[in-house]
């Protein structure tokens, strides 16, 4: 009895991960032959798939777990796509033991290279690099004699460094994985070099990362090929730091200014990453540079956080906290955030901190701060929940409650209003119910003040909604008006209570939406005039949809979905 194939990859998962129509799509091109298996490994497929051009695929893993990449352009708009879907289905038709009997293409083009001598296959290879600038340069780079001096190697490798990342003009979306896999080939040429070439290397990689770091304006960098770029030209350079061991104070002093002076993050947090190479002692510069730069520079309060332009505050304060935290100086720690009280959000961090090292009554105060000395600009709401929840926790519930009164009557939010029903109870939903109502009686005028709601009379609709106060909530909408999304919130939670109010939105909102000519438009409006069919009389629904149809009988798929 022949032996079942067990497939490769599940279907099942294949179907749920590509997606229904993306699998059905990919069914016919493995049924007609327009996959070719180039080879197949035990945790890899590779295949050329015909289609509207010729496209590479290549699916890793197996079972229901894999992956896959294709050249084509659906995979970089959406992923997983027809090819890669009709690939998995013909390796499971083909079955490991039936194509390893066959033989791939893959395996028959590597026997027959196999029977060639070096020769021909040098002369092979040549061809098809002159044919190819981008497999020249990568030969050309992989050819560097290394038994020259360090002096030529540099000057031929920083020449194939400049050819790989050169861009003339502009390097589009389509062009961009081609130029980075050029960049990353030289990038393996450097990283190859041994490790007496530690000096070369290290040349080598602060040349590649300036060049990387000027094409990225030249480039569309949408799938982000720069970043692991430059991160690599960065491991190869610490690498071959650690190889060189250069002089501590050296390294310590051209790493600082290297940090300092970083716009991409090749060198953020260098300090900690060549903490082994630099040593206590190079530490120690690293310290004694930073606590002079930090010396330099003013303390920051309000009004202040943009009138001291780049001065690298944030990453001296990461370095002198990092050495603080490990001499466990909490002291310093606090003076080092309190210097720079620039926004609300500093004021919260240094709060957190002092939470954190368990000064709970110092970490209020910092917080309590913070509030008091923004409390002409919009709170922040991360430091009020700070503050009112510490003073909670406190047991000075009438203090978290005033703190939340004051934001509140400048700025009321549905959140705002919660949280002091929470912790003043009913006397405190009282209190708000009537500063609203008062607010909503102003001129209009005043409502500008307000962030969040356009006026306290939509807020306090919210309000009547949550309690199913539908006649208070109609009432604000038929003396102050309202947004029409809050209407119609209102309309569909209060349709049983009160009918003709809602449709009397629903009728105003299927108007606007229809003359709005959009295709989404006229399937929301569809959706109200079901809603309506249950709030009228059946004849003065009909009537209705029929004077629609006379009125907007040339939008045809309103029409339709009217039918």
């Amino acid at each position: 009895m022949a032996k079942a194939k067990t497939a490769r990859f599940d279907v099942d998962m294949l179907r749920e991960f590509a997606g229904a129509k993306t699998f059905a799509r990919g069914q016919p091109y493995h049924r007609s032959g327009q996959v070719e298996i180039l080879l197949i490994e035990p945790q890899r497929v590779l295949a050329q798939v015909t289609g509207t051009d010729e496209y590479r695929t290549e699916l890793t893993g197996r079972g229901d777990d894999f992956d896959g990449e294709c050249s084509c352009p659906a995979f970089a708009d959406r992923g997983f796509c027809k090819h890669l879907v009709a690939t998995a289905l013909a390796a499971n038709e083909l079955g490991d033991e039936e194509a390893e009997a066959s033989g791939t293409s893959v395996s028959r083009i590597r026997e027959h290279l196999r029977q060639k001598g070096v020769e021909a296959l040098v002369e092979l290879v040549l061809d098809l690099a002159t044919r190819d600038p981008a497999l020249l340069r990568k030969l050309d780079a992989a050819a560097a004699p290394k038994d020259v001096d360090d002096k030529t190697l540099g000057a031929r490798l920083r020449k194939a460094i400049d050819r790989a990342t050169r861009i003339p003009d502009y390097v589009g979306y389509g062009e961009a994985s081609d130029w980075a896999s050029q960049v990353d080939s030289v990038l393996d040429t450097v990283a190859e070099l041994p490790s007496e070439r530690a000096a070369v290397v290290i040349e080598l990689a602060d040349f590649a990362i300036k060049r990387i770091e000027q094409a990225i304006a030249s480039l569309d960098d949408s799938d982000g090929h720069c970043g692991p770029l430059l991160e690599r030209a960065s491991d190869i350079r610490l690498a071959a730091t650690c190889e060189l061991r250069p002089e501590p104070v050296k390294l310590a002093r051209d790493l600082f200014v290297r940090e300092m002076e970083d716009d991409y993050g090749s060198f953020s947090g260098a300090m900690v990453r060549y903490a082994d190479a630099l040593g206590e002692v190079g530490l120690g510069e690293y310290r004694r540079l930073a606590t002079e730069a930090w010396a330099q520079l003013p303390p920051r309060g309000r009004g202040r956080a943009q009138s001291d332009g780049h001065d690298n505050r944030d990453q001296l304060m990461r370095i002198l906290d990092f050495f603080a935290e490990r001499d466990g100086d909490v002291d310093t720690r606090i003076a080092l955030r309190a210097k720079d009280l620039s926004s609300q959000w500093k004021y919260l961090q240094l709060a957190e901190l002092c939470r954190a090292q368990g000064r709970k009554d110092e970490a209020l105060r910092r917080a309590e701060e913070g509030l008091w000395m923004y409390e002409d600009e919009r709170t922040d709401d991360r430091l009020l929940t700070f503050v009112v929840d510490g003073l909670a926790k406190a047991g000075r519930k009438k203090e978290a409650e005033a703190h939340l009164w004051r934001v509140f009557e400048k700025a009321p939010t549905f959140e705002l209003y919660g949280r002091l029903q929470k912790l003043g109870g009913n006397s405190a939903r009282e209190r708000a119910l009537a500063f609203l109502e008062e607010e909503v009686l102003k001129d209009k005028t005043t409502r500008g003040q307000y962030w969040g709601w356009n006026a306290p009379a939509d807020l306090l609709i919210c309000i009547r909604i949550g309690e199913k106060n539908f006649d208070a909530a109609w009432a604000i909408v038929r003396t102050q008006g309202a947004s029409m999304d809050l209407k119609i919130e209102l309309a569909k939670t209060s349709e049983t209570t009160h009918p003709a109010d809602a449709l009397k939105v629903y009728l105003a909102q299927v108007d606007a939406l229809v003359n709005s000519g959009h295709g989404s438009s006229y399937e929301e409006a569809a959706k109200l005039i079901a809603r309506m069919a249950k709030l009228r009389d059946k004849g003065e629904h009909v009537a209705y949809v029929l004077e629609l149809k006379v009125r907007h009988g040339r939008k045809r798929n309103f029409m339709k979905l009217l039918a």
